[in-house]
């Protein structure tokens, strides 16, 4: 039912970061905003459904409305992707992976739905970023995610030296991300561009079965054989002082 003077809501639903069992890592509210919602902004719609489907198998597929948003999506479709919400329809916004409008498109739909005056619920579920930053050992109380560095070599090397400098100067933390199959190219580009005493994180497949999690200095990381090739993985730099 929907009141014409009361605006839905916009729940923020965080999934699960690979094949897992998502009641492992998500709380039971997850489970309860998909019994009630039908509306859905999604990154990805194959990955949404089946999402949807092992979470509540219930839910009639054919019932649900699916907007996608993605990298392709066109400005002028945001607006109309939060109309429900204005005639007083609840909307779920979902990224392909972890938490939607963290290193995810979806944020511009948050920021549509503030000027709205719509009521935003973000929901409890895993951060890669926030799950690495938690299991690095580095400076929880000072950090920065920077998402990908520049592909051109040079630029990539200018970025790192930058990203080392700061992580030192002000104690804070520096994280970021790549495209999973360039994953061990990077590493290489790391381990050939900072100190030997700067601290690096690799965190992979978090939540997953094949989760791993290590921070060495970048000199002991030279001895360490590991392969990341299309595993989604998180890369934090520390040096310290």
């Amino acid at each position: 039912m929907t009141t014409q003077n009361i605006k839905g809501k916009l729940y923020l639903i965080p999934i699960t970061l690979g094949e897992s069992n998502p009641f492992d890592v998500l709380p039971q509210t997850v489970k309860r905003a998909i019994e009630l919602i039908d509306c859905y902004i999604v990154e990805n719609e194959k990955t949404a459904r089946k999402f949807i489907k092992s979470i509540y198998p219930e839910k009639v597929q054919s019932s649900l409305l699916l907007s996608t948003l993605n990298k392709h999506t066109k400005v002028d479709e945001h607006n109309e992707m939060i109309k429900p919400c204005l005639q007083g329809i609840n909307i779920g916004l979902m990224s392909e992976a972890g938490c939607p409008g963290v290193a995810d498109p979806g944020a511009v739909i948050v920021n549509i739905a503030h000027v709205n005056g719509i009521q935003v619920v973000p929901l409890v579920g895993p951060s890669s970023i926030l799950l690495a930053m938690m299991g690095s050992g580095m400076n929880g109380q000072s950090f920065a995610f920077n998402g990908y560095l520049p592909i051109d070599k040079s630029d990539k090397k200018t970025a790192l030296k930058n990203f080392e400098k700061l992580s030192q100067d002000k104690n804070q933390s520096q994280i970021f991300i790549e495209t999973p199959y360039r994953n061990n190219k990077l590493l290489e580009d790391l381990l050939q561009n900072l100190q030997p005493n700067t601290n690096l994180c690799i965190a992979s497949d978090l939540t997953l079965p094949t989760e791993y999690i290590k921070t060495y200095r970048v000199c002991d990381w030279k001895k360490t054989k590991i392969d990341l090739h299309n595993r989604p993985t998180i890369f934090i730099i520390h040096k310290v002082n």
